[in-house]
């Protein structure tokens, strides 16, 4: 197996653990409001940690999206040309995509390290919020490599299937 493999089954079982978490959380707060009186108070946290861990599933999501062609395409223009041309403009948009998102690592590593040295911490968990703010730096990150894997021809996102993901071979 690859690398990308590898990468592939890890963002997909920290996703679903995400998820599942989350609805458990949620269900467990709600269970705390019905019956707990005063005692829901103690739960209060668990809005706030849901809220975020949906930030987290957001963002660490992006590169399997786009690597399974999920991400909102105009295709009007990929029917228009002809096949070289649609190459050469498929190309130029995963260019473009991967740079864009470097950039954006670049911006979110900077606010990253601003929200750091300010020392602010989340309402109920007590957490710095600059870890929160890491959720779009590794998922913009995650998404340059899948353009850029896209650019080199490792996968065809432009594809309405899944069939391109090796592990539906397996």
């Amino acid at each position: 197996m690859t690398y990308l493999t590898y990468l592939r089954r890890f963002e997909r079982g920290l996703l679903v653990g995400i998820f599942l978490s989350m609805v458990f959380l949620f269900s467990l707060g709600v269970v705390a409001r019905e019956i707990g009186g005063t005692f829901a108070s103690n739960f209060a946290w668990i809005e706030e940690a849901v809220r975020l861990m949906n930030v987290f599933l957001v963002f660490l999501g992006l590169g399997l999206a786009l690597e399974r062609g999920r991400h909102i395409c105009i295709d009007v223009l990929h029917h228009r040309f002809g096949a070289r041309t649609t190459r050469i403009l498929r190309k130029t948009i995963d260019l473009t995509g991967c740079i864009f998102c470097l950039y954006l690592v670049w911006l979110g590593i900077q606010l990253v390290q601003f929200v750091l040295r300010t020392g602010q911490r989340s309402p109920t968990l007590d957490i710095l919020m600059g870890y929160v703010y890491l959720a779009p730096v590794i998922g913009f990150a995650l998404l340059a490599l899948r353009f850029a894997l896209s650019f080199l021809g490792t996968f065809n996102r432009f594809e309405k299937t899944d069939t391109h993901m090796p592990e539906a071979a397996e």
